[in-house]
């Protein structure tokens, strides 16, 4: 368990750390020789049974609040620091508004000092405190006076920090394990250790940590290896269950690596810029006034996990909705992607002065954008904050339209709830339009009876662009439903298919003799190296545009330019020949014209085409074999 420290600067929380654990905090020199935290240190102490408590200890200043969410963001429990001779102050009151608005509920007051005050002044900071801490998520923790000078109360305090400890556990406990692979760790710390390379420090969430696991580097994207593990400066064969982790990592250098960045085998963590979060007031402590609800398009600071970044809050009215209980549903934009996962805790802080810090939850990691926003209607953003599970994921299909499969546990019993295609669910009126679509184009493909249905490439393309302008999908996951879609169109005999092309069912699919013996001329006019504009080719054979189509569609021929196009055995023949001469040598126009008994016109073209595909590349000598140039065996 990890528990962070909180309170006003110079009450005294580095000093009881460092009474309780034997451990200075303050690492850095700056911080030594003024003599107050700057950034965030930590520290553990060995307990009897073989286990340990990790301490982050968190800077008091009100300029240095920034800091102190660092160490915040990822605690189990707080402990609370107030002196007894000044009693709870600015950043008391302010440290306590950030772990209510963290849902922290799980901490100790330890008022310190005592030794420099008497008994009635002790009893009245107490007082003072309780008073302090109703209403807030520290209700009714446990305050234990003590000093760190002469030692008096520190082992009431231990105890009581064991019981905090045990009531953690049990409640961790209760509520199950996560996923044995889910490993997640907030980076605060990233640093080098001469001849080791780079190194980083968290406190672990989740999972078992072993060395050599291969973890993601979330936003950065990138996948890292975890060469050693550390707990306590020992090194360690595998971690797990939590408390404080050093990685040093291979398949990366130091400063590729941030403060915020997140170390995860969770596939549900995941690169945002954008959020749908569920808001609630703060405590009450500040003078806050009508400032809740923040107003649409107002600008915050967001704080999660480690990181932070500026948010600013949606406008529209699929941005913006306050529940009856007080609370808001709202959409934020961030200046960068962060780390995060539905289910994350985060904080809002406001520039202005008493402005009470907000709290919240993510309902939604990746909302939609684009035309599929609109899906995001009043009802569903009100069911994302339901504390129904099922409830929440119906929520969630409604306004993306699809999830992926391992997003949507509870969908599989509905009976009539979406439809599962290609390893994901698909809202059913989206299905059923896709499927109106595609037996619409297909229909509609024209009543010449040469007319060998439509194109399987072009009825693909137009349910892709239509599935993504209505739903929240990468083009991958997209081509992979409406291929689903098709195929039980096929199944269920609501359309037919042959070769490359769709078609209604019982219609025939072959082109006339008349249209075939057309195709067949059109093809032999092009199989020359020279041959004549496609607009006058087409004339010349009496091929129709029906016709046309199939030719490219199957490939009999390629179109190299808008009016230029060859046969594909002639093509492929000029593409394997200009292939040889580069591998040979820098290949110029000329020489590829030397060897076709071609013009110039003809080898631009050619050299060109070949560009694009990749089968050659040129360079300022010529064109050389490129990284594609075995695509030239199969043309």
């Amino acid at each position: 368990m990890v528990i962070g420290t909180a309170g006003h600067i110079d009450h005294g929380k580095t000093a009881l750390l460092r009474a309780l654990t034997g451990i200075d905090p303050d690492r850095l020199p700056e911080e030594r020789r003024r003599g107050m935290t700057i950034d965030v240190g930590y520290a553990h102490v060995a307990l009897e049974d073989g286990t340990a408590l990790d301490f982050v200890d968190v800077p008091g200043h009100d300029r240095l609040v920034g800091n102190m969410l660092v160490g915040a963001g990822e605690i189990d429990a707080a402990l609370l620091v107030v002196a007894a001779d000044d009693g709870p102050r600015a950043q008391t009151v302010e440290h306590l508004e950030l772990l209510d608005a963290m849902g922290i509920g799980d901490g100790v007051v330890a008022i310190t000092k005592i030794d420099v005050v008497e008994h009635e002044r002790v009893r009245e900071v107490e007082g003072l405190v309780r008073a302090m801490l109703a209403g807030t998520s520290l209700a009714g923790a446990r305050i234990v006076a003590v000093s760190s000078v002469d030692r008096r109360g520190l082992e009431t305090l231990g105890e009581a920090l064991l019981e905090l400890r045990d009531a953690v556990l049990a409640r961790s406990a209760a509520a199950g394990p996560g996923p044995e692979s889910s490993v997640r760790l907030a980076i605060d710390r990233a640093f080098v250790i001469r001849g080791r390379g780079a190194v980083v420090t968290g406190s672990l969430r989740g999972g078992r940590l072993r060395r050599g696991d291969q973890l993601r580097l979330v936003p950065d994207d990138r996948v890292v290896r975890a060469r050693e593990v550390q707990v306590h400066g020992a090194a360690v064969d595998e971690v797990a269950g939590g408390g404080r982790v050093a990685l040093n990592l291979a398949g990366i250098e130091a400063p590729e690596l941030r403060r915020g960045a997140v170390l995860t085998s969770d596939p549900r963590v995941t690169a945002s810029g954008r959020l749908v979060g569920l808001l609630r007031p703060g405590g009450g402590l500040s003078s806050t006034g009508d400032r809740w609800p923040p107003r649409p398009g107002a600008s915050l600071r967001l704080h999660l996990g480690t990181d932070q970044a500026e948010a600013v809050i949606g406008r529209g009215r699929r941005d913006w909705l306050v529940l009856a209980d007080g609370r808001l549903v709202a959409r934020l934009r961030l200046t960068r992607p962060i780390a995060l996962a539905e289910g994350d805790p985060f904080v809002l802080r406001s520039g202005e002065a008493n402005a009470a810090p907000i709290g919240g939850t993510i309902l939604d990691g990746r909302p939609p954008v684009g035309p599929s926003r609109r899906r995001a209607e009043p009802g569903a953003l009100a069911a994302l904050a339901s504390a129904d599970p099922a409830a929440r994921e119906r929520a969630l299909l409604a306004i993306h339209g699809v999830l992926p499969r391992d997003r949507g546990e509870t969908l599989a019993g509905s009976a009539s709830g979406p439809r599962p295609l290609a390893d994901s669910w698909v809202d059913e009126p989206i299905v059923a339009a896709l499927e109106a679509e595609a037996e619409a184009l297909v229909a509609g493909a024209g009543n010449d009876p040469g007319e060998p249905g439509r194109a399987t490439a072009e009825v693909r393309a137009s349910l892709v662009r239509t599935l993504r302008r209505t739903a929240t999908v990468d083009r991958t996951r997209a081509g992979a439903i409406v291929e689903a879609v098709l195929g039980e169109l096929e199944s269920a005999g609501r359309l037919a298919r042959t070769a490359d092309r769709l078609h209604e069912p019982g219609r025939a699919v072959e082109p006339s003799p008349e249209l075939a013996a057309a195709m067949d001329r059109l093809e032999a006019i092009l199989a020359v190296v020279a041959p004549p504009a496609l607009g006058e080719a087409v004339r010349l054979s009496g091929c129709t545009a029906a016709g046309l189509r199939i030719l490219e569609a199957s490939g009999r021929i390629l179109r190299i330019e808008d009016d230029l196009a060859y046969a594909a055995g002639t093509y492929g023949e000029l593409a394997r020949t200009a292939l040889a001469l580069a591998t040979a040598t820098a290949l110029s126009p000329a020489a590829l014209r030397d060897a076709t008994g071609t013009s110039r016109k003809y080898v631009m073209a050619i050299l060109e085409d070949l560009d694009r595909r990749g089968i050659l590349r040129r360079t300022p000598a010529g064109h050389l074999p490129g990284p594609r140039a075995a695509v030239a065996a199969t043309l």
